[in-house]
This record gives C-alpha cells, structure tokens and sequence, in this order.
C-alpha cells in the first residue's frame, strides 16, 4: 500500500536532471529570440513571433512533464502498445495528408500547428524496446529475439525514410546501444564501425590503396590467430567481406545515395568545395562560432545572427547563435550541460531495479546523445549536414514536446524504483 509521499510526484524525483532540462529549455528560448529577432515584436513574449511560441511550448512541455509525474509508473508500460501504435497510424497519415516543408512530408497540419509524428515515434519505440527486451526468457543474443527487436526499431525508420527524413531516421540507429546494453555481441559494433570507415576511406583513396590496407590489417590478424581454426576462418571471411564492400562502394555512391545527399558528404569530406550552395551553411556557421572567440559578442550583437547569414538558425544551426554570441566559454557551457545530462540519464538507468526502466533510460540517452553530438558536429563541420533539433534549444513544439516525454517518463519510473511498478 502506497504513502501519502509516493503517490506525491515530488517523491524521490531526480531534481539535479529537472533542473537542467529547465536550464536547456531557457537557453534555447533566449538564443532564439536573438536568431529570429523582429523588430516589429520585439517583446520575447510576443506570440507573433517564433520566440513568443516557443514559451508556449516550453509551458506545455512543462505542463506535460508535470502531468507525467502524477500518472502511475505502470501507465507507461500498460499503455506501450497504444504508443506505438498511434505514432505507427500517425506515420502512415502524414504520407497521405503530410504537409511538405523543405522536401520532408513530415508534418501534419492541426490547425495553427504543425505535428511531427516522426519526434514521438523515437518516444514509443524506445517504449515498447523496453517493454519487449523486459519480457520473460527473451534474450537479445538469441536469433529470433533479436530480429523482434530489429523490426521493433526499423519498421517506423522505414516509415519515416519513406517521407523522406534522412536524419530522423538515422537516430533511430542509435537504439543499437541499447542491445549492446543488454547483451549484443561487440562484433555487431566492430563490423558496423568497419563498415562506415571502409565507406570513407574509399570515397577517400583509390580502391587499390583500400584493398592493399585491407589485406594487410587481416593479415596480420590471420597471422596472430592462425592457432584457432575458427577465428582464422573468421578472419578470412572478414577480409573477403571488406574488399567485396570496398569495391562496391563507388557504385552505390554514384547510382543508389541521392545527389543532394552525395553533394553533403562531398563537402564533408572535402572531395568538393562550392560555398555559395552546398557548403554554404557550414561556412558561415563556422565564421559564426569562431567569430564568438572566448566571451563572445553579446547578446543580440552577433552579426552573423543579426543579418541572418546562416539558414535554420534558431534551429538546426541554433548552436552557431550560441557560439558567436556567447563565445568559447558560452559553447562550453551547453555542451557541459548535455554531457552532465547524458551521464545522469545512465546513472539513472543504472540504479534502477526494473530492467524495463533501464531499457528505457538507456534509449532515452542513445537518442539524446546521438541529436546533440551531430546537431553540433554538423555546425563545426565534423559530420555531414543532417536536419536534426538540439534537444530542448532547437526551435520546434514537436521537438520539445517528444524530448520532454521521453526524460520526464524516465524520471517518473525513476522516481519509483524502489517499488514493484514500472517493470
């Protein structure tokens, strides 16, 4: 039987991770005022403007995360299904009725606004993972449950892919940590890091150069394991593999990837240069963010953000305005904030006794992770150029909305664990 301070929804919550939420939710309302800054409105409350939505979604994010606190823990996982679900119905919807923004039917007009079924389907995949890994004799090393929870991850990917979103449907490959988490081999991993080296290094340098580093590496390592017959077969198998991928790159670079996506990586890795049109975005942000030096401009006095030289600004590129505006020391800030948040959402998943809480927690922080570290990387220019928010600073209600179901869920199971729900 429950006390009166369980059924309390300030019982035992984690206050340290609400309070950086909090933070990163005021961070991003300020740097997109300075972004989208009109003159015309200049109160940050004004609802006209982006800045004046934003505080409105940041109050319904907040009420939504207070309303979440007050639901019993065994909500989430009773109702996991219907979450998945829905967003699947929402994904075959926005095919039908989408409304098209930038190439991305993406968007399901309600009203005044627009919904992102993409965002909360990150939300309830990362549910029902839980859910389905937390079940009874189901074991991620075995075949037919590992290929369960591959289709329980790829099968919204492929619904999203089909809009086309490219970078919501790469988060999705994020949730492969998760299964590492809970038992995949590492080779899953190595074969996977493998593969995206072998990608770059032979858009790089000439396939006989690749294959010649190839037969030396697996050389080698036939030559250590030559002992154990299995490792050596295995090994051998390896390097065939390789080279039958590094041969048959420069065709699926040229005839299968799209060319506004060839065009990116081209600019990424420096195989091109035209910085009026594709590596346009990443050169001015990168003049933004070192033009901040230390302390940085000032609010409101960023010049790149004032006259709007870079594109998306408040808010696939809102770090630039962060950079420019309140320097090194600014950037270092943010960035100690995710990295201090990403290492409590796994603390948190640690400590939990129910294994679907930490299946949950730890999709909760392979998704976050995975949008702050190519949300800014693709502003520094060290990933390519993929349209994803930076959690709680991007513009967006969908974004906000989506991030705030999926830490303040996790906070509610935490605040729970020494009890039977949740699990």
């Amino acid at each position: 039987m429950r006390t009166s301070n369980q059924r309390s929804f300030f019982f035992n919550v984690d206050w340290i991770t609400v309070f950086i939420y909090l933070a990163l939710c005021t961070i991003g309302w300020f740097n997109i005022h300075s972004a989208v800054y009109d003159d015309k409105y200049p109160s940050i409350i004004g609802l006209h403007t982006n800045y004046g939505k934003q505080l409105l979604f940041i109050i319904a994010s907040i009420s939504l995360a207070t309303i979440i606190l007050l639901l019993d823990s065994r909500f989430f996982s009773a109702l996991t299904p219907f979450f998945y679900g829905m967003t699947v119905f929402l994904l075959l919807l926005v095919l039908v009725i989408g409304h098209n923004v930038m190439g991305n039917q993406a968007w399901i007009s309600v009203g005044p606004l627009k919904l992102q079924p993409s965002e909360f389907a990150k939300y309830s995949t990362c549910l029902l993972l839980a859910r389905y890994l937390s079940g009874v004799n189901i074991k991620v090393t075995e075949v037919k449950s590992f290929f369960a929870a591959a289709a329980i991850i790829f099968f919204p990917m492929a619904l999203i892919k089909m809009q086309p979103d490219d970078g919501s449907t790469l988060v999705f490959c994020s949730l492969i940590f998760v299964l590492y988490r809970e038992g995949l081999s590492s080779y899953f991993l190595i074969v996977g890091a493998m593969f995206i080296g072998l990608f770059i290094l032979s858009l790089l340098f000439k396939t006989i150069f690749v294959v010649g580093g190839i037969l030396i590496v697996f050389g080698i390592i036939i030559a250590i394991v030559r002992r154990n017959r299995k490792r050596a077969l295995t090994a051998l198998a390896g390097m065939i593999l390789a080279i039958g991928f590094t041969f048959a790159v420069p065709f699926v670079y040229k005839h299968v990837i799209k060319e506004h996506q060839r065009v990116r990586i081209d600019e990424w890795l420096q195989l091109s240069t035209d910085l009026k049109k594709a590596g346009y975005n990443v050169h001015q942000s990168k003049i933004a963010i070192g033009s901040g030096k230390l302390w940085g401009k000032g609010y409101f006095k960023g010049t790149q953000t004032r006259f709007q030289f870079v594109p998306e600004q408040s808010t696939d590129f809102i770090f630039c305005t962060i950079g420019e505006e309140w320097g090194f020391a600014g950037s270092v800030v943010v960035i100690g904030l995710f990295v201090f948040l990403i290492l409590r959402i796994i603390l948190i998943a640690e400590r939990q006794r129910a294994p679907f809480s930490r299946i949950y927690g730890y999709g909760v922080a392979c998704i976050i992770f995975f949008h702050f570290f190519i949300n800014i990387g693709l502003t520094i220019g060290i990933v390519p150029v993929i349209g994803i928010p930076l959690p709680f600073v991007s513009y967006g209600g969908s974004s906000l909305l989506s991030f705030t179901l999926l830490l303040f869920t996790l906070l509610k199971l935490d605040s729970n664990r020494m009890g039977i729900a949740g699990g």
